[in-house]
């Protein structure tokens, strides 16, 4: 492995140079130019990617607005053939597409599973000709409940090469969960799996399986993967090996058809915290050239068989839940091997071990290692020492995401890739959002790190920080707002009647403006810090601030594992602020802890954030995607009833909710008197 001597922006702006005649003396400045001039600006990401279309774009923007706003009308497109092209160069270079492991394969010792590009080409010409003759049609919407694994990719390019719409869920989602999305989405098919391994148990899921097959009647055909090889059928399912085995003069003619720009590519879903999740449908052309964006300007991601990003290898842990499943496929799309497993990162519950992911990066040479900011927080908290857990000397980036990574945990991996042999590690912490399958914020190789700050806003992204008069400010926490549209913003909601919902997510603050729901400051310099959801926020004593900054202070104690903290504010009333956390085995709250947790909000925040109370709890209730129930909990606080707030069937630990509604509970009734 060479390690990347130019960063890729360099290359883009070396050619913006030497193609168009366009230089610029800061990236402030091109960044300014990237949201002024759209239309220079995405015409020059399809050129200097080369995308292709047999038919030519009659305008890059057609119609400049939000939502509604269309992108390179008259083009076609298809993800799957952008992926294609890398196949006979990436193979002929000796790179694999994927590199795999699950749990039982890492832990046994066995050698990575690897998926060469013709082979990936295969598979997925089998399986497209074979749901040709099931009857799927373009349009046609397509659900699978499959992990983190090959057939998982394999799966989704079959499926929209032949312009089908794509739909996945993790199975660690419980029936309902998995009910209230592909109900609403109607699919035709169900490609699935028989069960998961995580966290050193295999759980079967045969009967989730059943239950989905009788809840979805438009589903008209069924194929299984046998993940756990517990079963070798099941009664009216095609076998998914079988759907995948055949090699003929059709597989090998295969090609993706071509679709129109706005083709809808896959429907991915909101955290469903409350009511239905939004069924968000995004197109194949916008999100294949924001992905080619993000992945390559931005994270610097190179092609694998490229001499100046000569075998790269992408890696960025996630579920099938998680739009970070998509953001790791996208790899692909550059010609870039992709590193993917499916596990438990920190090991299991009886036998926590935080090392497991680094070894599995230690092996399979990933030279840009993503995961959620908790896994790097969680690594710290147990004290792993990156050393004992393989060669890593290949890692040059590091990717976060999620939740606003701490500066206490960016320290900590600075300092141990620092004693692996890797002085200043580059990290790209990045900030966006399933909404629209992106970022808006994130890293660029040339500028200088700040630990706890995200260095810039990306190319192409209108994004500036709103106070209450809805004016841009610097240096002020405000909210997240993009006045441009972006390529791979949503199409629509499925079955959004007049597009209520959309308009409603978010437009309803800011016609027209994008309202992204997060608190950000832009510094000076132009770095950027998220401090977590606005519509979480604590505003005490006439000061705002993200709940993220008090994380930071109370969770920076050896003593915490987890914390959160609502503020419920009352009119006519003081506002009453709990914090909830979990403390380590054999740490108590007692007044000595409650002291020490106070006096790290007033020295890290103000005296003005110390909680009304703190009360210790067993479990922080979270998403499946492992965010905090912040709003869910402030509103049951409020008085709303448990199932209006909270879809169980969404969480990772629904039953720490019980707690929750007991102390509400004796907390409105003192309330009351």
């Amino acid at each position: 492995m060479t390690v990347p001597y130019i960063p890729q922006i360099a290359l883009y702006r070396n050619w913006l140079r030497d193609s168009r005649s366009l230089e610029f003396d800061s990236y402030d400045a091109l960044w300014r130019w990237s949201v002024t001039d759209l239309d220079a600006f995405w015409q020059s990401v399809w050129d200097y990617f080369e995308l292709q279309s047999p038919t030519p774009h009659s305008a890059v923007l057609a119609d400049r607005r939000m939502p509604g706003a269309r992108w390179f009308p008259g083009a076609q497109f298809n993800y799957a053939q952008q992926v294609f092209r890398h196949v006979d160069p990436a193979h002929a270079a000796g790179f694999p597409a994927l590199i795999s492991h699950n749990e039982k394969s890492l832990a046994g010792g066995e050698p990575a599973r690897e998926l060469s590009w013709p082979e990936l080409r295969r598979q997925v010409a089998s399986l497209a000709l074979h749901l040709q003759a099931q009857g799927v049609l373009p349009g046609d919407r397509v659900a699978a409940y499959l992990p983190n694994i090959p057939e998982a990719m394999v799966a989704f390019l079959a499926v929209v090469s032949i312009g089908g719409v794509w739909s996945i869920c993790a199975p660690d989602m419980g029936t309902n969960a998995v009910l209230d999305r592909f109900k609403q989405i109607e699919p035709k098919v169900l490609i699935a799996c028989d069960g998961v391994s995580y966290g050193g148990r295999d759980v079967d899921r045969t009967a989730v399986l059943a239950e989905l097959r009788a809840a979805l009647p438009s589903v008209q055909h069924v194929i299984l993967h046998n993940n756990l090889n517990a079963s070798n059928s099941i009664a009216g399912c095609a076998l998914f090996e079988r759907a995948t085995a055949r090699n003929d003069a059709q597989t090998q003619a295969f090609e993706p058809m071509w679709l129109p720009f706005d083709h809808p590519l896959w429907i991915v879903y909101s955290s469903g915290t409350t009511g239905l999740p939004k069924p968000i449908v995004h197109g194949h052309g916008g999100t294949v050239i924001v992905a080619l964006a993000l992945k390559t300007l931005h994270n610097d991601i190179g092609c694998s068989y490229a001499a100046n990003s000569w075998g790269e290898r992408f890696h960025w842990y996630s579920s099938t839940g998680w739009v970070m499943w998509n953001a790791q496929m996208s790899g692909l799309l550059n010609g870039t091997t992709c590193c993917i497993y499916d596990g438990n990162p920190g090991g299991s519950k009886e036998q926590p071990d935080w090392t497991t992911l680094w070894r599995f990066g230690a092996q399979v040479g990933a030279t840009f290692f993503g995961a959620g900011a908790a896994f790097f927080a969680n690594c710290m908290k147990a004290g792993i020492d990156l050393s004992s857990c393989g060669d890593l000397t290949q890692v040059r980036a590091l990717g976060t995401t999620g939740s606003p990574l701490s500066e206490e945990s960016q320290r900590w991996g600075t300092a141990q890739f620092e004693k692996v042999g890797t002085p200043d590690i580059w990290w790209c912490n990045i900030s966006g959002g399933t909404d629209f399958a992106g970022a808006f914020i994130g890293g660029n190789r040339e500028l200088p790190q700040v630990p706890g700050e995200m260095q810039c806003r990306l190319l192409g992204c209108a994004v500036e920080a709103w106070n209450e008069a809805g004016q841009p400010v610097i240096g002020e926490v405000g909210e997240l707002v993009c006045s441009q549209p972006i390529p791979s913003m949503p199409l629509y909601f499925w079955g959004d009647t007049g597009n209520a919902r959309y308009l409603s997510s978010y437009f309803d603050m800011y016609p027209n403006v994008w309202r992204h729901g997060d608190w950000l400051k832009i510094t000076p310099a132009g770095g950027c810090i998220i401090y977590g959801r606005s519509d979480a926020t604590i505003n005490r004593h006439g000061l705002r601030m993200g709940t993220s900054e008090l994380y930071s202070a109370v969770e920076a104690l050896p003593e915490v594992i987890d914390s959160l903290v609502v503020d419920l504010e009352y009119l006519g009333k003081d506002s009453y602020m709990p914090l909830f956390v979990v403390l380590r085995d054999g740490v108590t709250l007692d007044d000595a802890m409650t002291v020490k947790l106070n006096n790290a909000i007033k020295t890290a925040l103000s005296p003005r954030f110390v909680p009304n109370a703190i009360f210790q709890v067993a479990d922080i209730p979270r998403t499946l995607s492992g965010k905090k129930q912040e709003l869910p909990i402030k509103k049951l606080l409020l008085g709303q009833p448990l199932e209006k707030v909270v879809n169980r069937d969404a969480m990772a630990n629904p039953a720490c909710l019980a707690w929750y509604v007991q102390f509400s509970e004796n907390y409105l009734n003192k309330r009351a008197l």
